[in-house]
């Protein structure tokens, strides 16, 4: 499928960010901290107090006792690591979605030099086009262009991301840093990609162009003029989101062209403490599958 490399500069994932725990906020969801920093979102679902750490850093060595400190040793867990932890098993925790792969960009270096030829080939011929880019903070605003294609797109697509509410309490909760890059034909928008800022580093987060937008090549100088952007801004790391070669080659292929490198996270578990290991012998427990491949 492609070399995973776990050889990156520090990275905070948009997830556990300070920035996404004051969009949380925004929509009055519950959340604390461990005491190693570690988000942890709370809710009550179907009666059971639940906590979710997303992409979460964690150890082998403290998870347990971070937490028992923090006093949800008797609440269900949801634990999507960000890198491989097959050792979850070990304190019984179950499998229920092996690993996904995420693409990043390292923006401190040369950023033309570890484009694919054929990206950049795409690239020269969008900035041929005459296409007008702008670049803005998200309006706060549920009829932006942007939202509104993106919510048709995951209709006809059948998939789901945030939803526009927590989109704009992002934007809100964190003014300059939800940037929305736009192609214009004329007057005519053709495309547009939105990225969060948080900390050191960038997330894009959702985009749409049209047929006119792909014939231009218009998200190859959308995402150039990102990613050089960012770069002037300090923005070390962008990471590009999901890399699946198999049911979406094409956004693969765009995704690594730039330059990205893959590496796996860690997939999702339940973990409910209380059970001990009682749950570690179902079948359905394969740890090979939550291992990095």
């Amino acid at each position: 499928m492609f070399d995973a490399s776990s050889s990156f500069l520090p990275w905070s994932p948009l997830h556990q960010s300070d920035e996404y725990a004051r969009t949380l906020a925004q929509v009055d969801a519950k959340t604390t901290r461990l005491a190693d920093g570690t988000l942890v979102l709370q809710r009550r679902i179907r009666g059971f107090e639940t906590a979710m750490l997303p992409r979460a850093n964690i150890s082998q060595n403290s998870m347990l006792g971070l937490i028992r400190d923090s006093g949800m040793h008797k609440n269900l867990l949801v634990v999507t690591p960000d890198d491989p932890a097959p050792w979850l098993a070990n304190l019984g925790a179950v499998a229920v979605m092996s690993p996904s792969h995420v693409a990043h960009v390292d923006l401190s270096g040369d950023l033309e030099a570890q484009m694919h030829q054929k990206w950049r080939n795409r690239l020269r011929a969008a900035e041929r086009q005459n296409l007008r880019i702008t670049r803005q903070n998200l309006p706060v605003k549920p009829d932006n262009w942007i939202l509104r294609h993106d919510g048709d797109q995951q209709k006809a697509r059948r998939y789901k991301t945030w939803t526009d509410a927590l989109t704009l309490a992002y934007a809100k909760a964190n003014r300059g840093n939800a940037k929305l890059f736009t192609a214009f034909d004329g007057k005519t928008e053709v495309a547009a990609m939105l990225f969060l800022r948080h900390g050191d580093c960038a997330t894009y987060h959702i985009g749409h162009t049209t047929d006119q937008g792909r014939a231009t090549n218009a998200h190859n100088l959308l995402l150039w003029e990102a990613m050089t952007w960012l770069a002037s801004k300090g923005v070390t790391h962008l990471e590009l989101g999901q890399v699946d070669t198999e049911t979406s080659p094409g956004l693969a292929r765009f995704k690594l062209g730039v330059g990205a490198r893959v590496r796996p996270l860690g997939g999702t578990w339940l973990w409910w403490p209380p059970l001990g290991k009682a749950l570690t012998p179902l079948k359905y427990l394969d740890r090979r599958a939550m291992s990095a491949r």
